[in-house]
């Protein structure tokens, strides 16, 4: 059955890729390998699961509660595919919107993936094929290192004695998206075994991402037929461990209600680093 309505919440039933539990770390490039070393060692399987319609119930889903929150917001980018006004308009724009959500003190974007599934291969002209497989951005390790590596020394050390958070803002180019969407786990059903740390290789750099393995208990979620004016804040992590979400799973996914003639999937997803005072708002609730 591929899609169902029960107790008045509609979903989709849909394949997503988890990956299959390995006896060593895995790792995968960000860039193309030398000959003969393949992009990622993990393997992947299709795991049927129902994707629930986020729009049912969105007055309960929340950034700290879920690990993602469905925002309306009009950005004054008339082209995302001009990094001019992405640098001057968009960034600016994002790090206030994820401040006034979140109650954070300080709020900087560091980092833009544009995404569109009618690109072949992998960042074509600076664009990406959607992220297939589940994942998560940040890991136990890879959030502070990324305050290292993008503040001075000085006020990386002051900014990791406080809380922190990684926060992404996802949003369609183009509306209503109907192919590709993106699928999100709620936090509160994933444990901590269920997350898997995947060394990302760059040229100058090794990251580390989570991979995920399945887990029958995880309880998905989309928001269909998205349009420009919204977006997404997806926690990928949270350097306090106090019940709150901590990281956010997440992926693509092919939706079996999409029409044939769908246009491609055309997204842009910007990260930040969210800074809190120490004695902070509640945020997102």
């Amino acid at each position: 059955m591929d899609g169902d309505r029960t107790n008045g919440r509609t979903y989709v039933t849909a394949p997503l890729q988890y990956m299959i539990p390995m006896a060593v770390k895995p790792r995968s490039y960000a860039f193309p390998p030398p000959a003969g070393v393949p992009v990622r060692t993990s393997r992947y399987a299709e795991h049927p699961v129902p994707v629930r319609d986020g729009r049912a119930v969105l007055g309960d889903l929340s950034l700290d509660g879920h690990g993602f929150a469905l925002l309306r917001h009009r950005s004054a980018v008339t082209d995302f595919y001009d990094a001019a006004q992405l640098k001057a308009v968009y960034l600016p724009e994002v790090e206030r919107l994820v401040a006034a959500a979140t109650g954070a003190a300080k709020v900087v974007a560091f980092d833009q993936n544009l995404r569109s599934s009618a690109v072949a291969g992998d960042n074509a002209n600076g664009v990406s094929e959607p992220a297939w497989r589940v994942h998560n951005d940040y890991t136990e390790r890879s959030g502070p290192q990324r305050v290292r590596d993008l503040l001075d020394l000085e006020e990386a050390d002051f900014r990791l004695r406080h809380r922190f958070a990684v926060i992404n803002l996802w949003r369609p180019i183009k509306g209503p998206l109907l192919e590709a969407p993106l699928a999100l786990c709620d936090a509160r059903s994933m444990a901590a075994g269920d997350f898997v740390a995947n060394d990302l290789i760059y040229p100058d750099r090794v990251g580390e991402t989570y991979a995920v393995t399945f887990n029958p208990g995880h309880r998905w979620f989309y928001f269909p037929r998205m349009q420009t004016d919204e977006a997404i804040l997806i926690k990928c992590y949270d350097s306090l461990d106090d019940g709150r979400a901590r990281f956010t799973a997440h992926t693509a996914f092919r939706d079996p209600t999409t029409p044939a003639d769908a246009p491609p999937r055309e997204s842009i997803e910007v990260r930040t680093l969210a800074f809190f005072d120490p004695e902070e708002p509640a945020g997102v609730n």
